[in-house]
């Protein structure tokens, strides 16, 4: 299965990604992570994608796709894979078929706003060991105080409220589109939101029959 993974900031994809990895043997291509390998290890594209990124510009859609279509050449993708945070828009979509990239199905983490800001913004971290809570789901024994060593927990940055909604401001203005654009191809498919992550995974399970 060749898969794309659509989902707003905090919709669950990294959860999804890994129980769809482990249940079909296919692996999680993150784009990301191939820019990070591909300047560490020097490559060719790598020391191309550095060039863009020490000059803080945004790494070209075309080098993007040339490293995926490497990765996704390997041997352990000869059964499929799951592209994880790409394409994001219709734009890095269209590259993605110009240079030959197929896929199967896309599917989307249909979570409403209001349930990613209270999963997000429910979120605590204790600075010193790294130590991760959320308000309902998994609380600390007292409150503010980190369990394992007493440190105080802190909201992240990126669990603010106010950032969370401009991620997805710019999730709904850049990659939302994407829906239509793989619905009119007959390949999307939506996956709601079941509120507990055993009964998400059973749901995306249902869609990728």
């Amino acid at each position: 299965m060749r898969l794309i993974l659509l989902g707003a900031p905090g919709a669950g994809k990294g959860t999804q990604a890994e129980r769809i990895s482990e249940k079909y043997n296919i692996p999680t291509v993150s784009t990301g992570n191939l820019l990070r390998a591909a300047v560490a290890a020097g490559t060719e594209l790598g020391m191309k994608a550095k060039s863009y990124m020490d000059s803080g510009s945004l790494v070209p859609d075309e080098l993007v796709v040339s490293l995926l279509a490497e990765r996704i050449a390997e041997d352990d993708c000869k059964n499929g894979f799951i592209l994880d945070g790409f394409p994001r828009s219709v734009r890095q979509a269209e590259v993605l078929e110009e240079m030959g990239v197929t896929v199967d199905k896309v599917l989307s983490l249909e979570v409403t706003d209001e349930n990613i800001i209270a999963r997000l913004a429910g979120r605590r971290a204790c600075l010193k060991c790294g130590a991760t809570y959320h308000i309902e789901s998994k609380p600390p024994v007292k409150e503010g105080v980190c369990d394992k060593c007493g440190a105080e927990l802190i909201i992240r940055d990126d669990d603010k409220v106010e950032t969370i909604q401009k991620r997805l401001e710019t999730f709904h203005s850049q990659t939302e589109p994407l829906k239509d654009f793989y619905g009119k191809k007959g390949i999307l498919r939506l996956a709601y939101d079941q509120f507990t992550p055993d009964a998400n995974t059973a749901e995306v399970f249902k869609q990728l029959q």
